[in-house]
């Protein structure tokens, strides 16, 4: 927690089951977390350990089975379903790990998706999903099918498509899982850039040891709870990272 910035992310006894009876698998049992505005926050741990799981409900994707979420001091357990995805819409950007382009859609256009639902021209939203990704290193890109692309650049593409809208809420799910160092750099560098506003959060599921010294919190889960937390840049960055 931080004493400098506002509480985005507030949860208390956050808990999630799937399934029932005896094939019941509890994947959150308690979380307990505060994520500050204007920052950047890790969650790492084991695979299965709930981490998906958690940032799903933070982005409205999923709900909890108990305990309080609030994000930016909405609960939203009291949204209905139609309010429930207009905030969405409107508030979060997810950078999914397995990308979820659209086939039938241009790169340009796959990126230009959350500006069209918020009301923008498609011609407006198509230029300034080509200049976003040209920063990402897809200049000229945009026209092409995003299956034509390496998974490296589909998953920029997928980066693109959740920064697009300057969402208050960024959730990214291994969002270096298949970019080089350089491209990482760049592209975690871009996202951090993102959370430095104090009306803004940014939440970041990883396993790649190569970015925790761009966290200003790193939050450990274990078996679907918050084992510890880490402040600040307790992790040196490894040498091909390094400016």
């Amino acid at each position: 927690m931080s004493d400098a910035h506002p509480i985005a992310i507030r949860l208390r006894g956050v808990t999630k089951t799937f399934g029932k009876g005896e094939s019941a698998v509890p994947a959150l049992r308690g979380i307990d977390l505060d994520v500050p505005a204007g920052e950047l926050t890790m969650l790492v741990g084991p695979s299965g350990c709930g981490k998906t799981t958690l940032i799903s409900i933070l982005a409205g994707l999923l709900s909890r089975d108990g305990g309080e979420c609030t994000v930016f001091g909405q609960d939203l357990g009291a949204l209905r379903r139609d309010r429930l995805s207009a905030w969405r819409r409107d508030n979060v950007g997810f950078i999914f790990q397995q990308f979820n382009l659209v086939p039938q859609l241009s790169v340009a256009e796959n990126v230009s998706v959350p500006l069209v639902l918020k009301g923008e021209s498609v011609a407006a939203s198509v230029r300034k999903a080509n200049e976003l990704l040209a920063t990402l290193g897809l200049e000229g890109r945009g026209k092409g099918a995003p299956l034509k692309l390496s998974g490296g650049q589909q998953q920029r593409v997928a980066i693109a498509r959740a920064l697009i809208h300057d969402p208050r809420l960024l959730v990214c799910d291994e969002p270096t899982s298949a970019l080089d160092a350089e491209l990482g750099r760049r592209v975690m560098n871009l996202i951090k850039d993102r959370s430095r506003r104090a009306d803004r959060a940014v939440l970041v599921v990883t396993h790649d040891d190569r970015i925790f010294h761009l966290a200003d919190s790193i939050a450990h889960v274990d078996d679907g709870r918050i084992d510890r937390i880490e402040r600040g840049h307790q992790h040196a960055a490894p040498k091909e990272l390094r400016p």
